[in-house]
């Protein structure tokens, strides 16, 4: 008896499964909260909420929420590459300001030092 009940059971779930006779993953969702909570009221609202966005936008939620969490992490990702890109045109700009900073310190010593040394050269 058992063995024939398996066989049924498995040509049913054979046949949903493979002609896609039906949206099984739309119904596993509501399915899975009535098992677990017991309400089916929350079950209904999950199922008619799936079935409204697959009309809207032609997807089911999960891959609507997956698309849109790429989106975000592309747009963090291009914010992190813009971020780092200043950052590195700051040091640059800082590294030639001090340098320039750093010649014409050295230009201005110079100038001292020749002045020193030519008063130094009149007076002898």
């Amino acid at each position: 008896m058992s063995n024939r009940f398996f066989k049924i059971f498995t040509i049913i779930v054979s046949f949903f499964f493979l002609t896609g006779f039906t949206p099984l993953a739309s119904f596993l969702g509501p399915g899975f909260t009535v098992i677990t909570s017991g309400n089916i009221y929350k079950a209904t609202a999950q199922l008619i909420i799936d079935q409204s966005i697959k009309k809207k936008t032609g997807k089911n939620s999960l891959t609507l929420v997956k698309e849109e969490l790429n989106k975000k992490n592309k747009k963090d990702e291009f914010e992190e590459e813009f971020r780092n890109l200043v950052e590195r045109r700051i040091k640059l700009t800082r590294k030639k300001l001090d340098e320039q900073e750093f010649k014409k310190l050295v230009k201005k010593r110079i100038n001292i030092t020749r002045k020193i040394l030519n008063s130094n050269n009149l007076t002898q």
